[in-house]
């Protein structure tokens, strides 16, 4: 066989973090807060990352395997949550790598990544290098074994970033054929220059590098990674299959390379679907042995380059010119607005290399007090990223630290380390790609610049915000009425800015609409209650305490006092300031609770404002997600007097409502309406219960068919499936129950009548495992007239069926 083939997939998008928060917030989301994790996995990452592919012959192939036969790199912030919100998908990519090793020699289809996907020509050589260091690092935290290749934020490439790769002993990387200014046989005196990015992609090619060392380099197929990212061959598996055996000389006996490189979310969200053609177009290629598919690990070691190659330097694989999309308006866009422009860019990018410069001295300065070399310090940094816990932590600092710390110096070291992590972050590249500054991306890295700000603010006692927003003044946005990034960072980062006082904000609120325990995490913060006391009278509520507030990512922290007052429907009031002294904290919580227990409002007023002065807080002052699950509980009483009257008009006017429709008129608008509502709310009821009755699940299905009401059909679509996933979870836990399993094939039956867009890839991957584990074996039985076994069958098809799985 000389017909050598490689898919190569790279996940990006990294979630959108609050950087106080570590912690991502949904707060335009139709869905509440605890169901987005698994709805972003579902919707961005699982279909292309989780334990299943469904093919073009409704055939399930299992994605460990299947991810194990292409190459892939995922970003480490993604990879950092989906470990902690999509546990199953994270161990599946760690999965497929280890199995593509069984596959490819020993070689792994995993590739790192430069951390945080910033682009490389655009940064100084010490951000280079620490970006090189941190992906390899969180690589082999992950995958457990040594990189070979490094894949380059949207392959920007200059040499001083190859030569770093090489100096870390990474063997290869990807470009764009763009990328390539020359080439020659290795020992020939003869280049040959590339014109149009014709250089051939089905070898790879030695880049020699003026340090002396030496990087290969893989020039990706443009034309096909092209139609695959932006044309339809994802719409069919074998089109594609046969897109890609198109690139081989049909009757060359020389070895041929093929392979492309595109999103990987290209499979399966940017194009719906797009997994299953990838799927089938590996099983469709290997079944038919029509080529070998490798990984670049494997072909690189088999068959070493006899070529070397000249890059283009500043260049990358989505500017046209060269890096410029990331610092000027060159014409590079998305297309939102024609009448835009990017003249922003250019402003931004030098309001963050100002801050850059002007933090550096301070992190040297602070730094030079307690660690012999600083930037070596902050290189290693990352073993603390990934592992937070205080042993970890303490054993870094006490094995680099030139002398004992106390408490006061570890807490000024992480926040200066956390200070370079965020000037670090303030550059990824998503900042400078889209077409408006106050879109979510750019917004994000003003947010992480804020955050250094505020670090350098405490640490080093200077201002650098004020000179920040001036150089932001001459960023001009699109939308007139934010004027310019000064405008967006008041309006947009400005309020998102947190500190230990915000935190004890939020649990203080909180704590008036749920029990905590004396010890709760909020997000990256641990809240400790010394004093906690809580009043009732009517529909008011007084919360009065004492917290301690710690960071557990700087481990700074502070005692605070609170008295928060609820009154009713949103209307939250209280103040919240530093721990002063016991005498002070017991006369402020004597006077307010005496005027909260005579119901004395305007006392009550009066006294916060007296206790608290300035430091007065409300609803608007809980964060994102929580603002939305406290406004729901709000409104869930209103919401139910609602529903109650409703049903009462429902259930008085029925016989009314038969009459009308057996007379096949319309019903008047006021009674349609009221009864949509009503039998939408019961069916989300009834699926809300721990044990759904069919029965009246089959009555409902059909009284709503009857007077043809219109469904919720996002509402109920979204419930069903989570209902349809959690059985499927019970299932996994036992799956030889047969009950539990008829159970589910029955309600599958019923509810399918309603044709609902339903997504189960989470159920899927669990139904085609416990096929995987039990088919065989009980399929045996049956055939022995094991009349269980028989059952057990017949149901599994069943739910097969339904779930669209089909075993081979």
């Amino acid at each position: 066989m000389n017909r050598y083939l490689c898919i190569h997939g790279h996940f990006y998008q990294p979630p959108r973090e609050n950087p106080w928060l570590e912690e991502v917030e949904f707060q335009d989301s139709a869905y509440p807060y605890h169901d987005w994790n698994e709805r972003i996995t579902a919707e961005c990452y699982a279909p292309n990352s989780a334990s299943r592919i469904l093919d073009s012959e409704n055939r399930i192939i299992d994605i460990v395997s299947n991810y194990a036969r292409i190459s892939f790199n995922f970003g480490p912030t993604l990879l950092s949550w989906l470990e902690r919100h999509a546990p199953d998908v994270y161990q599946a990519i760690l999965e497929a790598d280890r199995e593509s090793q069984k596959w490819f020699s020993g070689h792994g289809s995993a590739l790192a990544q430069a951390y945080n996907h910033l682009i490389m020509p655009l940064a100084n050589r010490r951000d280079k290098r620490t970006q090189v260091i941190w992906g390899i690092k969180d690589f082999e935290h992950r995958f457990r074994r040594k990189p070979e290749g490094m894949w380059l934020p949207e392959t920007a490439v200059d040499l001083e970033t190859l030569d770093l790769l090489a100096e870390n002993g990474i063997k290869f990387t990807l470009l764009a054929p763009s990328q390539a200014r020359r080439y020659r046989p290795l020992g020939s005196p003869h280049w040959q220059e590339v014109v149009g990015g014709g250089i051939n992609p089905k070898k790879p090619y030695l880049c020699r590098l003026p340090s002396g060392r030496s990087i290969a380099v893989f020039f990706y197929d443009g034309s096909i990674s092209h139609d695959v990212a932006f044309g339809p061959l994802l719409s069919n598996g074998e089109t594609f299959a046969q897109r890609l055996l198109s690139a081989f000389a049909p009757s060359s006996p020389e070895r041929q390379f093929v392979q492309i490189a595109t999103d990987g979310e290209t499979f399966g969200h940017h194009h719906r679907f797009g997994e299953m053609a990838l799927a089938y177009c590996l099983y469709y290629i290997e079944s038919r042995e029509l080529a070998k598919i490798t990984i670049y690990g494997e072909f690189l070691e088999k068959f070493p380059p006899a070529d070397e190659v000249e890059i283009n330097e500043n260049t990358s694989w989505s500017c046209a010119h060269g890096v410029e999309r990331w610092r000027k308006n060159c014409g590079c866009n998305i297309g939102s607005n024609p009448k835009w422009n990017q003249e922003w860019r250019s402003p931004l990018r030098e309001a963050m290399d100002w801050l850059r410069d002007k933090i550096a001295p301070i992190y040297e300065k602070e730094m030079a007090l307690y660690f012999a070399d600083p930037w070596q310090v902050r290189d290693d940094y990352i073993e603390m990223v990934l592992n937070r816990s205080i042993p970890n932590v303490e054993r870094f600092l006490s094995e680099r630290a030139r002398r004992d710390l106390s408490r006061e110096d570890k807490v000024k070291i992480l926040g200066l380390l956390e200070m370079q992590r965020y000037t670090l972050l303030m550059y990824t590249s998503c900042g400078w790609f889209f077409d408006e500054i106050s879109g979510l991306e750019p917004v994000q890295v003003m947010m992480y610049a804020a955050r250094a700000m505020q670090i350098a603010a405490a640490v080093g006692k200077m201002d650098l915000e004020s000179e920040y927003l001036r150089i932001l003044e001459r960023a001009q946005s699109n939308l007139h009425t934010l004027k310019n990034g000064a405008g967006v960072y008041q309006a947009m980062v400005k309020p998102a800015v947190v500190n230990l006082m915000r935190v004890g904000v939020h649990y203080a609120i909180l704590s008036l609409f749920e029990e905590y325990p004396a010890s709760i995490e909020v997000y990256s913060h641990t809240v400790t209650s010394e004093i906690y006391e809580r009043y009732e009278a009517g529909i008011q509520r007084l919360a009065i305490g004492r917290v301690r507030i710690r960071s557990e990512i700087t481990w700074a922290e502070k005692i605070l006092c609170f008295a928060v007052l609820h009154l009713g429907d949103h209307n939250v009031m209280g103040g919240v300031h530093e721990y002063r002294t016991e005498e002070a904290f017991a006369e402020m919580q004597r006077q307010i609770k005496e005027a909260f227990l005579k119901s004395n409002l305007t006392e009550m007023i009066f006294l916060l404002d007296k206790h608290f002065e300035t430091h007065n807080y409300s609803l608007w002052h809980l964060f994102k997600d929580d603002q939305r699950k406290v406004i729901n509980q709000i409104l869930n009483v209103t919401l139910k007097e609602i529903e109650a009257s409703f049903r009462q008009v429902y259930s008085h006017h029925y016989p009314m409502m038969q009459v009308i429709n057996e007379m096949r008129m319309p019903q008047p608008k006021a009674l349609a309406i009221i009864m949509e509502f009503v039998l939408n709310s019961e069916f989300k009821e009834l699926l809300d219960t721990e044990e759904v009755d069919l029965k009246e699940l089959q009555r409902l299905i059909e009284e709503i068919k009857r007077w043809g009401v219109e469904l919720d059909r996002p509402m109920l679509g979204y419930v069903i499936s989570k209902r349809i996933n959690a059985r499927m979870e019970k299932l996994a836990q036992a799956p030889e129950n047969v009950f539990l399993m008829e159970k589910i094939q029955k309600a599958l039956t019923i509810l399918s009548v309603l044709s609902l867009d339903l997504d189960l890839w989470k159920a899927q991957n669990i139904c085609f495992s416990i096929g995987k584990l039990l088919y065989e074996e009980m399929r045996e039985k049956a055939d022995q007239n094991d009349q269980l076994a028989k059952k057990w069958i017949d149901l599994f098809v069943g739910v097969e069926k339904y779930l669209r799985v089909k075993m081979e």
